[in-house]
């Protein structure tokens, strides 16, 4: 089905030499006519060199983080389809033909092939307790659109890769991948696949609280902008609140004696209540913006040719249609 597409399958890598190889290879026998590139993420061991002669193309990103990489590769990279992975082991190149399949069949931006064994791989229940609780955050905010918004292992048209404004540097590009398409409400598409473990000796680069935190930071900046009405809302509402707590012992004090003495807090009252009405008019204003932004992003996404174009019809004609010159002619013999 998909050998008429141009298929890139980028797969970026940091100190990954103990099963770059073996990835590399298991895609090129997956995927036969795909090109493999590996981005080399300033690796202290030989992953550029094993994935080079295990046949993939291999480039060195020096800014690091998997966001940069992800950024590098998005730029450099040519294609009808893209297909990213990780360098790790976990995820089967053999899952590749269902996940590009289900692109093409579906007409789809971005095929996320979502994790069914995730918490064993994890190991430590950290990691499986902040993927549920970021995943339900997302759906909260952003929409119901994805179920693993970390999985790694994801196809994407040439559209959506050649929209995609990453800003991210670290591991919380997914997270922007998937508010991107939610944001655009662009099609996509979700199938459960087997996520394997790391063999001995290979060790995850997931920081449980650093990278959680970037996260939750990533998560805050793109609600701001994207949402900015709800974001800018809730400050104003936390301000709010705590300029009625302020206010409530100075206006006690006043109806019971007649005095204001409290003369600090009812000014700091009057400040937080008034930056409250600061925020809310900052997010009715910075809502209007971010429409359209989205306008904007959403044309930027229409000029990018698809790569599932539908078919023009094609007619036949039985008879050949007649000239410029012989349509007097034939007209005249019909009249005859």
């Amino acid at each position: 089905m998909h050998d008429s597409y141009e298929i890139a399958v980028l797969i970026p890598c940091y100190n990954e030499s103990l099963t770059i190889g073996e990835v590399v290879t298991n895609f090129r026998r997956a995927l036969p006519t795909a090109r493999i590139y590996v981005y080399d993420n300033n690796s202290r061991d030989e992953t550029a060199m094993r994935a080079a002669l295990a046949g993939a193309t291999v480039f060195r990103e020096r800014r690091q983080g998997k966001g940069n990489v992800v950024r590098r590769m998005f730029a450099d990279i040519d294609a009808d389809i893209y297909l990213m992975a990780d360098g790790d082991g976990t995820y089967a190149p053999e899952d590749a033909e269902d996940l590009i399949n289900t692109l093409i069949t579906e007409r789809a931006d971005m095929v996320v092939g979502t994790r069914r064994d995730v918490k064993i791989d994890a190991g430590r229940q950290g990691h499986a307790f902040g993927n549920m609780l970021f995943n339900r955050l997302y759906r909260s905010i952003f929409g119901k659109d994805f179920t693993d918004i970390f999985s790694g292992y994801r196809a994407f048209s040439r559209r959506f890769v050649k929209s995609f404004p990453a800003v991210s540097n670290g591991f919380e590009i997914e997270t922007e991948m998937s508010v991107h398409a939610s944001r655009l409400k662009l099609p996509v598409c979700e199938i459960e696949l087997d996520y394997g473990r790391r063999p001995e000796g290979s060790h995850s680069k997931l920081s449980t609280f650093g990278d959680g935190g970037r996260i939750l930071w990533m998560f805050a900046m793109l609600m701001k902008e994207t949402r900015p009405f709800a974001f800018f809302g809730i400050l104003s509402a936390g301000l709010m609140c705590l300029g009625i707590g302020f206010s409530l012992p100075v206006f006690y004090e006043f109806f019971t004696t007649g005095l204001v003495q409290r003369m600090p807090t009812w000014i700091l009252a009057v400040t937080t209540i008034g930056m409250s009405f600061g925020m809310f008019m900052a997010g009715l204003i910075l809502d209007s913006v971010a429409r359209s932004r989205v306008e904007q992003l959403r044309l930027r996404y229409l000029a990018i040719p698809g790569a599932f174009g539908f078919a023009r019809p094609s007619f036949t004609f039985s008879e050949q249609a007649p000239t410029t010159e012989q349509a007097p002619a034939a007209a005249n013999q019909k009249a005859a």
